[in-house]
């Protein structure tokens, strides 16, 4: 019998089976948002609802030749984290309080979602180059671990 993971592990193997849903050419990134250990919410990083994926349409980033961790507005789809905090506002679910499990550090823009969102821990399984996100989590009152796994 295999040994029991802990919850740390068992949330982000979960955010690596959300990520599997990705639509994006560069990176699948997957979010799992939860709460005294009960999942509340997921996300994926991918086009807005009914819109063409980008691995129909291409990416602009690709493109344009942009370096990771800058000019995130050029991008057509939304980030794994966006997606889940989105998520939970559209079905009335309060994450207020709640661990962000991602399988990348959060960019900029994302991390400044998650401050407002009011969670109170990330937990990361890659690094994402985005300097700006590190001192918006370092100011914040966030606990940020990065997951061995």
């Amino acid at each position: 019998m295999s040994e029991r993971p802990s919850f740390d592990e068992y949330f982000m193997k979960i955010a690596k089976i959300v990520a599997t849903r990705s639509t994006c050419l560069r990176r699948h990134v997957g979010a799992v948002i939860v709460k005294d250990n009960h999942i509340l919410s997921t996300g994926y990083n991918g086009a807005p609802k009914g819109f063409k994926h980008c691995s129909e349409v291409g990416c602009l980033r690709e493109q344009l030749g942009v370096p990771e961790g800058q000019r995130h507005e050029l991008c057509r789809g939304l980030h794994a984290e966006q997606n889940a905090i989105i998520q939970a506002a559209v079905f009335g679910v309060s994450i207020k309080g709640g661990t962000i499990y991602s399988t990348h550090f959060p960019c900029s823009v994302c991390a400044k979602m998650i401050v407002n969102a009011e969670l109170k821990e990330l937990v990361y399984l890659e690094y994402y180059p985005d300097e700006l996100s590190q001192k918006i989590l370092e100011e914040s009152n966030i606990k940020v671990r990065k997951l061995e796994m």
